[in-house]
C-alpha cells in the first residue's frame, strides 16, 4: 500500500512511506485531554419517522438516548459529544438542543432549518440565544437533485448562517463533490465541516475519483473533515482496519490533523461495529502521529471548528 508523504501543522514530516512507518498497534492509548465524539444522532424510534432504517437494520430500530451514549463513551473514555440532526424539521433542532442542555457532556447540537426558505432567518432567530447551537444540516445525499446544493434558494440559506456563527456540515456521497466543490466557492467566509469523509466506496476498495476531488476540497482552508462514518460505508460483516487505512491516509494528507475530528457516527455505526472497536480503530490508525497531532484529531479540532 502506497502512503504517500504529508506535511504536519508544524512542518514535521508525520510518515514518509509504508517501509518507513512503524506498524500501528490495535490500540492506542488516546493523549490526555478533551476527546470529543463530534457525530452522533438521538432518537425515539418510530418506522415512520424514520424511514430510512429498513428491516435490515434491526440493531438501531429502537431508542437511542443521552443516558445511553453516556455509558457507551465512558467505556472509550471520551467526555464530550456533538449531537446531529437525523431528521429535517424543526422539532429535531429543539429535540437536540433540549437533550444539549440537560447534559454538559452534549458540547453542541447540529440542527435543521429549512434553509431553501425565504424566512430561514426567522428560524434562525428561534434560536439564537441557544448557546449550544453549532451549527446546521441538510441531508443532501438524499436530495433527488444531485445539484441540490446549487439551487439559489439553499445558498441564499447558506449565506446567512455566518450572521448568527452557525457552522455548516456537508453530508453527500463522493459523487456530490464536484458540485461540492462549487457550492463552498460561493461562500469563502463559512465554515464547512464535511461528514464521513465524503463517503467514499469503501466497499469496493474504490480511490478515484473521491480521492482527487477531496484533495482538492482540502484547499480551502475554511474547511474541516470528519473521520466518521466509514465502517458502514466498508463491508458490514467483513471489514478490517486495512480496509480504511488508505481512506484515512488519504484524509491525513489533504487535511491535516489540524482540520481532521474524530466522529462515531453512532448509533448509525452499530450496523458494522460496536462504538469501543471503531474508536479503537480510529486511535490505532492515527497512533503514529504526534500527541499533539492526535490531541487536535480526537478533541482540538472539534473544539476549534464548532467553537465549543
Amino acid at each position: 500500500m502506497d502512503r504517500r508523504s504529508f506535511v504536519t501543522a508544524t512542518g514535521a514530516l508525520a510518515f514518509t512511506n509504508c517501509a518507513e512507518a512503524p506498524k500501528p498497534p490495535t490500540a492506542a492509548t488516546p493523549p490526555p485531554t478533551a476527546i470529543i465524539d463530534s457525530h452522533h444522532h438521538f432518537w425515539m424510534y418510530s418506522a415512520k419517522e424514520y424511514g430510512w432504517i429498513s428491516d435490515k437494520m434491526p440493531a438501531i430500530q429502537r431508542d437511542f438516548l443521552p443516558v445511553h451514549l453516556a455509558q457507551t463513551l465512558q467505556e472509550s473514555g471520551v467526555n464530550g459529544a456533538i449531537s446531529v440532526q437525523a431528521r429535517q424539521t424543526l422539532a429535531e433542532t429543539r429535540f437536540l438542543l433540549k437533550h444539549a442542555n440537560e447534559n454538559e457532556f452534549l458540547r453542541g447540537v447540529v440542527g435543521w432549518v429549512p434553509l431553501i426558505d425565504a424566512n430561514v432567518g426567522k428560524s434562525l432567530a428561534e434560536f439564537a440565544g441557544d448557546r449550544k447551537l453549532k451549527g446546521v444540516r441538510h441531508v443532501l445525499h438524499d436530495e433527488k437533485d444531485d445539484t441540490y446544493m446549487l439551487r439559489p434558494d439553499f445558498n441564499r440559506g447558506i449565506q446567512q448562517l455566518k450572521d448568527w456563527k452557525l457552522r455548516y456540515d456537508i453530508l453527500i456521497f463522493e459523487k456530490h463533490l464536484p458540485q461540492t466543490l462549487r457550492f463552498v466557492d460561493q461562500h469563502p467566509d463559512q465554515i464547512f465541516i464535511v461528514d464521513h469523509i465524503a463517503k467514499p466506496k469503501i466497499k469496493t476498495h474504490e480511490m478515484e475519483p473521491w480521492k482527487k476531488y477531496l484533495l482538492e476540497l482540502a484547499k480551502r482552508p475554511r474547511v474541516y473533515c470528519k473521520l466518521s462514518g466509514m465502517v458502514t460505508e466498508a463491508d458490514w460483516e467483513k471489514w478490517t482496519p486495512a480496509d480504511l487505512q488508505p481512506y484515512i491516509d488519504t484524509v491525513l494528507a489533504a487535511f491535516g490533523p489540524r482540520r481532521i475530528m474524530y466522529g462515531s457516527d453512532w448509533p448509525v455505526c452499530l450496523l458494522a461495529s460496536p462504538y469501543k472497536k471503531w474508536f479503537d480503530t480510529v486511535t490505532a490508525a492515527i497512533a503514529r502521529l504526534s500527541e499533539t497531532e492526535r490531541a487536535r484529531i480526537l478533541g482540538g479540532t472539534a473544539i476549534e471548528a464548532y467553537n465549543l
